[in-house]
């Protein structure tokens, strides 16, 4: 029998992602008796404390055994930490050694939401691809730029490193493993179960972009602040690096490098939560919305529009916006 240790981190972090992980597999494991196969997992929570509280003590977390006393297993998942990765990592460092040396012996680990923190300040995902809640990229890396962030991207798996976006997307992650170690027959019954949309692949939909402030770039801040303030332009970043005197080259790589973007995607993605957000709040036409944020070929607007949320703009609007079904 296989081993799966879900992670319980000191620390006030999130209960729905370590509950939802415990049933989930719970259930694979009694789908698998039904069906008459051995379990597939032994199935533990482990912590560095006897009881761990949530919501201010509102609800206690009780793990089945200390860390220490886990020699070997063979997949460890670790929760959201909500946000307070930052608190986390510092009350947490005996887990994170621990996740490190099973992760050497062979075991397999499994992020959830921001737990990729916790996980990423052990080592292991340098070089290495990896998404989280899109809402902490900028923290994420500022704290971490050795490691590939996907933001985009639910899920990763890379070298027995699982990784996913937001919130509860980890659903998504849970169903991704239980087909990874059962079966697709499995996987499709927890599913509809536990009524999880399957092979769900991307959380670009959900972004909302708020741009990437945070930085020392002051001249950057600027060039951002223009992007923004002029929707309607179809600015040419030749004109724009030359309106703050700095060369073509060197603009880019300063802006890049303060944002994780390029001027033509920053500007391409300001331009497309605008759009979004006319879409959800308004009567306003695909055309209508299209000339408002600068674009005036169809087709373009679609392609970018598709590359930044994974949908068409008919398609966004007709999920987010309840008028436009009437």
């Amino acid at each position: 029998m296989k081993h799966l240790t879900i992670i319980v981190p000191n620390g006030e972090n999130n209960l729905s992602s370590i509950v939802g992980a415990y049933k989930i597999f719970t259930r694979a494991n009694a789908y698998w008796k039904e069906t008459g196969k051995k379990e597939l997992f032994a199935i533990q929570l482990a912590g560095i404390s006897k009881t761990v509280d949530f919501y201010e003590g509102l609800f206690t977390v009780k793990p089945h055994v200390d860390v220490s006393a886990v020699k070997k297993t063979d997949l460890i998942i670790i929760p959201s930490l909500n946000h307070n990765y930052e608190q986390a990592v510092a009350s947490n460092h005996e887990l994170i050694d621990w996740i490190a040396k099973q992760y050497r012996n062979g075991s397999e680990i499994a992020t959830i939401c921001t737990g990729a923190f916790m996980l990423a300040s052990s080592g292991l995902l340098d070089g290495k691809s990896c998404s989280t809640h899109w809402a902490v990229t900028d923290h994420f890396r500022s704290m971490f730029p050795n490691v590939n962030l996907k933001t985009d991207r639910l899920i990763t798996d890379e070298n027995g490193i699982y990784t996913n976006g937001g919130a509860y997307s980890f659903l998504n992650l849970m169903i991704y493993l239980v087909e990874k170690y059962y079966d697709r027959q499995t996987a499709i019954f927890c599913a509809k179960v536990f009524q999880i949309e399957i092979e769900r692949q991307s959380q670009s939909e959900f972004i909302i972009f708020k741009g990437q402030k945070s930085h020392g770039d002051e001249m950057i801040k600027k060039a951002q602040d223009y992007i923004e303030k002029n929707l309607q332009e179809k600015i040419s970043i030749a004109h724009l690096s030359s309106k703050f005197s700095v060369g073509r080259r060197n603009f880019d790589r300063r802006f890049i490098k303060a944002t994780g973007n390029t001027p033509v995607e920053y500007s391409q993605r300001v331009k497309i939560e605008s759009a979004k957000k006319a879409f959800e709040n308004s009567r306003k036409t695909i055309n209508e919305v299209m000339y408002e944020v600068g674009y005036s070929d169809v087709k373009a607007f679609r392609e970018v529009f598709r590359k930044i949320t994974g949908m068409s703009p008919i398609e966004y609007k007709g999920k987010y916006n309840k008028e436009a079904l009437v």
